[in-house]
């Protein structure tokens, strides 16, 4: 799968603007602030029908405009297909395959498969379980549309719950039965995504490590370990026994939507023991590892989008991840880089034909 071109209109910092790309790698260089970001999110966007920056669609509107058009040109199983996802304000969303609307985005997901590599990837360290949670249900939701289809459908009821709990403190009141109707499919659809996360990461985790270790040098031992209320025991089970926490707190405290993947290194938590550098190969190595089960899954390269990752990085690690990405392995390459002599540099390494674009 190859992105050929892409045109912009009233995306973020972008009036209008238009690329043709190489089928290898594509580097935008330039000054902080110049767009080179916006650039690889209007891709993501292209393939999520989402900024991976920033979730408010309407902020992606360029300032003092009253839309955004984001257009790409793809070859995939030598086809053309065209996509094109577009803002009115005011207005919902519309991605188009083709010149025809979809009815779900849910429906768009895994069709352009694509992984980012991105400084806000560190959110993945630093902040709650939620942004872990999203990271795993990105990656199977590519290749897994029950997957996609059960979680949207355990958030709908997760909401139903919470809102009846809100309703029984409110006015005082409580109904069992109707909360066992919630709790039967919240235990349904709970145990789904439980065991789906479950083979996930037996697959994944193994993978991971390969890719720390090749960043690395096989210096530090690196781990994933996942974390879910339901290795205690039955959702129902366990929401019955949460009962009265839950009517305090008017909201449902245990289930799916609480389960982390906690980050180790040599036994200890990233985030207070682990280095700029090796958190920053850690996220690298993670998301290398999304890429390499992706295409396991879907039997296609996915497009790799590397937004300014050489930075904090020792010309040692950096050159580790150009050896890994020189490579028919890889498919289609987005670099950004605020160093056009770096980016060069590093990119020459590598024996593939590659465009530079100039921001």
């Amino acid at each position: 799968m190859i992105l050929k071109s892409l045109s912009l209109l009233n995306y973020k910092n972008f009036e209008s603007q238009s690329f043709e790309f190489n089928h290898k790698i594509n580097c935008f260089v330039g000054n902080n602030g110049v767009g080179k970001t916006n650039i690889l999110d209007a891709i993501y966007h292209l393939s999520f029908g989402k900024s991976y920056f920033n979730p408010i669609s309407s902020q992606n509107i360029k300032h003092n405009e009253s839309f955004f058009v984001i257009n790409g040109d793809y070859e995939k199983a030598d086809k053309t297909e065209k996509i094109v996802v577009s803002l009115k304000k005011g207005q919902k969303k519309i991605i188009k395959r083709n010149g025809k609307n979809y009815d779900r985005f849910s429906d768009h997901i895994g069709f352009l498969p694509l992984v980012i590599i991105s400084p806000a990837d560190r959110d993945l360290i630093i902040e709650g379980s939620t942004t872990r949670r999203k990271f795993i249900d990105s990656v199977i939701s590519q290749s897994d549309k029950l997957y996609l289809d059960t979680l949207i459908n355990y958030n709908k009821i997760l909401v139903q719950r919470n809102s009846l709990l809100k309703y029984f403190a409110l006015n005082n009141t409580f109904n069992a039965d109707t909360l066992d109707i919630y709790n039967k499919q919240l235990d349904n659809y709970g145990h789904v995504i439980f065991e789906k996360r479950r083979a996930f990461l037996e697959t994944f985790i193994p993978i991971f490590k390969e890719r720390y270790k090749a960043i690395s040098n096989g210096n530090e031992d690196v781990n994933l370990i996942y974390t879910s209320d339901l290795l205690n025991g039955q959702l129902e089970t366990l929401l019955r026994e949460s009962i009265n926490k839950d009517k305090a707190l008017h909201y449902t405290s245990v289930g799916t939507h609480k389960d982390d993947l906690v980050f180790e290194i040599e036994q200890h938590p990233i985030k207070k023991f682990g280095s700029q550098g090796q958190q920053k190969s850690f996220l690298i190595a993670l998301k290398l590892a999304q890429f390499d089960f992706i295409k396991a899954q879907s039997g296609e390269n996915p497009i790799l989008l590397l937004d300014d990752i050489f930075d904090k990085l020792d010309e040692n690690r950096v050159s580790q991840i150009i050896k890994l990405v020189d490579d028919e392995n890889f498919g289609q390459l987005f670099i950004s880089d605020t160093h056009a002599d770096r980016t060069e540099k590093a990119i020459k390494q590598v024996h593939q034909s590659y465009e530079i674009f100039k921001l």
